[in-house]
């Protein structure tokens, strides 16, 4: 009976995360759609806002989207997309801060975060703002990211510096690689773009280190 109970408790978990990734795939595609329409720059600047606290799929997916139709337009994209996503996670930080038990928690748990938000305190409470700064830019999940800011009582001002930088990086460079190489170049933004996330983001530390160092 104990045997039977786990494998009908596995295929609950199994049958829960299938159904999770499919109610995913279908947002992924519901929101390309808004790339062809002529809502396309409302739509990522809403998108943009809303995956800071709590959406589930990246502003990433419609920027890449847009800019490829659009290519002269791809910094400006990206400029619209950082600043929601900026204002976006003060409303995350602020959900961490007051209202963690009420809202802040479903979230974390919808997306299995709590092992990432213990990481996420020790890289501040080690690094202090690059450990931020380093939340921002890697591919934890931002919506973590801001929540877990406000829970751990994350300095304001240097989680507000983390955020511009961070999401601005993030989403100028995707802006960059589709201005300089067009459509050819999305296969390799959905393949390696984290790994290219973090390289950037070593050699931006190590370039300060060096710096200091020499002066």
């Amino acid at each position: 009976a104990r045997w039977n109970f786990s494998q009908e408790s596995r295929r609950d978990v199994e049958t829960s995360e299938t159904a999770r990734k499919n109610f995913v795939k279908q947002l992924y595609d519901w929101l390309l759609h808004w790339a062809e329409t002529p809502y396309g720059v409302p739509a990522l600047v809403i998108l943009s806002f809303a995956e800071s606290s709590f959406f589930p799929v990246p502003p990433d997916v419609l920027l890449i989207a847009l800019a490829i139709g659009a290519r002269r337009k791809s910094f400006l994209l990206a400029f619209y997309c950082s600043i929601a996503s900026v204002i976006g996670g003060m409303l995350g930080y602020f959900i961490g801060w007051g209202a963690y038990e009420t809202v802040g928690r479903p979230i974390v748990d919808f997306y299995h975060g709590q092992e990432v938000m213990e990481k996420i305190r020790l890289l501040y409470g080690e690094y202090g703002f690059w450990g931020v700064l380093w939340a921002a830019i890697t591919p934890i999940p931002y919506k973590i990211f801001t929540i877990s800011s406000g829970i751990f009582n994350f300095n304001f001002t240097t989680f507000m510096a983390a955020s511009v930088i961070g999401r601005s990086f993030r989403f100028f460079l995707v802006a960059g690689l589709i201005y300089m190489f067009g459509a050819g170049i999305k296969k390799f933004i959905d393949r390696y773009f984290n790994l290219l996330t973090i390289v950037f983001m070593i050699l931006l530390v190590g370039g300060f280190v060096v710096v200091k160092w020499l002066v």
